[in-house]
C-alpha cells in the first residue's frame, strides 16, 4: 500500500505525467476493446451503412468525452472561465491554451480507435459493400435478370460469409474494400501526425513570448488551485482538532486534569506544543462564518497577481534603523565604528 500511495502522490505532483499516463491507458484500452469486440454486420441494406459508420464514429466520440471527464484541468478551466473578474483579470489566451492542451490529450484514444478500425477494414466493408460493382470481381452471370433491389440485398450480404454463396466474388470484393480502408487509415495517420507536428513544432516558433506567457500562467492557475485545496485541508484538520479538543475540555475537565496529573509534565508540554501548532494553522480564522466569508471572497474576488513587499520592506527598514542607531551611538560616545577598508583591483585588457 505504501508503494501505491507513493506512486499516487508522485502522479498528483506531476500533473503532466499523470495526464500522459491516462491518455496512454485510454489508447491501450481502445485498442484492446476493439480486439475483444465481436464485429457482426447486420448484412441488411437498411442498416449496413449505419452500423459501419456508427462503429467508426461513436466510440471515438465516447473516448473523446471520457478524456475530458478524466482530465482534472477541465474543472480548472471551467472555474477560471466562469469566475467573477474581481481584482484579477481573465486572459482569454490562457483559457484557449488550457482548452487546446486538454483537447490534444483527449484526441489520442479516438485517433487510435479510428486508425485501428480503418486498418482492420470490417466496418468499411459493412458500410460500403452495397456500392460495389459486382461485375468487376468475377463471373457475375447470376446477377443478370435481378432487379435493383435484389442486387442491393445481394451486395449487402458480402460481409457475411455464411449468407453469400459465391465465395470467389466475396473474397475479391472484401480485399478490394479492405485495401481502400487501409489506404484511408494510413492517410488519416499521416494527417494526424502532420497536424501534431505543426502544433508542437511550428507554433512556438512564431509566438514564443506569448506561448511562454500562456504556458506559465496556465501552470500557475493549476498550482494555485492545488495549494489552495491543500491549505483548506490543513485548516479544516486543525479546526477539527481544536474544536474537538475544546469540546472535551468543556465536557470532561476533571478527567482531563486527572490525565494530565498522571501523564506528567512532558506529555502536557507535548500536547501544548501540538495545540499551539494547530492554533497557528488556523491563521486567525476561528469561526464558521469567518471561514465562509473567506471562501466566498476567494471565489468572487481573487487577489490581484501583484505580491506585496510590506514584510520585506519592514525587515530591511528595521535593519537600516539599527545600523543608523549604532552609528549615532558610536559618534555620541566619542568614537566611531571602524569601517572596513576595501581594496579594489582593476585589470585592463588590450583586446
Amino acid at each position: 500500500m505504501d508503494k501505491f500511495r507513493m506512486m499516487f502522490q508522485f502522479l498528483q505532483s506531476n500533473q503532466e505525467s499523470f495526464m500522459n499516463g491516462i491518455c496512454g491507458i485510454m489508447a491501450l484500452a481502445s485498442a484492446q476493446m476493439y480486439s475483444a469486440f465481436e464485429f457482426s454486420c447486420p448484412c441488411m441494406p437498411e442498416y449496413n451503412y449505419t452500423y459501419g459508420i456508427g462503429l467508426l464514429v461513436i466510440p471515438p466520440i465516447w473516448f473523446f468525452l471520457l478524456g475530458f471527464v478524466l482530465n482534472n484541468n477541465v474543472s480548472v478551466l471551467a472555474e477560471e472561465w466562469k469566475r467573477p473578474t474581481g481584482s484579477r483579470t481573465k486572459d482569454p489566451t490562457i483559457l484557449r491554451y488550457m482548452f487546446c492542451s486538454i483537447t490534444q490529450r483527449s484526441l489520442i484514444a479516438p485517433a487510435l480507435w479510428v486508425s485501428v478500425t480503418l486498418m482492420d477494414g470490417k466496418s468499411f466493408l459493412c458500410a460500403f459493400s452495397i456500392n460495389l460493382d459486382i461485375e468487376k470481381f468475377g463471373n457475375s452471370s447470376f446477377v443478370k435478370g435481378m432487379s435493383e433491389t435484389e442486387k442491393i440485398r445481394l451486395l449487402a450480404r458480402i460481409p457475411c460469409k455464411d449468407l453469400f454463396e459465391h465465395q470467389e466474388i466475396r473474397v475479391a470484393a472484401t480485399r478490394y474494400i479492405k485495401c481502400i480502408s487501409q489506404a484511408c487509415g494510413w492517410i488519416f495517420l499521416l494527417m494526424m501526425t502532420f497536424t501534431a507536428f505543426l502544433i508542437r513544432a511550428i507554433r512556438p516558433c512564431f509566438t514564443q513570448a506569448a506561448f511562454l506567457k500562456t504556458k506559465y500562467w496556465s501552470h500557475y492557475i493549476d498550482i494555485e488551485r492545488k495549494m489552495f485545496d491543500e491549505t483548506c485541508k490543513e485548516h479544516a484538520k486543525s479546526f477539527a482538532k481544536v474544536c474537538i479538543h475544546q469540546y472535551f475540555e468543556n465536557i470532561s475537565g476533571e478527567m482531563q486534569s486527572l490525565h494530565r496529573h498522571r501523564s506528567g509534565q512532558d506529555d502536557s508540554g507535548d500536547e501544548g506544543e501540538d495545540k499551539r501548532s494547530d492554533e497557528d494553522k488556523l491563521l486567525g480564522i476561528r469561526a464558521q462564518d469567518d471561514m465562509n466569508k473567506v471562501l466566498w471572497n476567494w471565489h468572487t474576488c481573487k487577489p490581484a497577481l501583484a505580491l506585496r513587499k510590506d514584510q520585506m520592506d519592514g525587515e530591511n527598514s528595521s535593519k537600516l534603523n539599527g545600523k543608523i542607531n549604532e552609528g549615532f551611538n558610536g559618534f555620541a560616545n566619542g568614537h566611531a565604528h571602524e569601517t572596513k577598508k576595501r581594496e579594489w583591483a582593476v585589470y585592463y585588457s588590450k583586446v
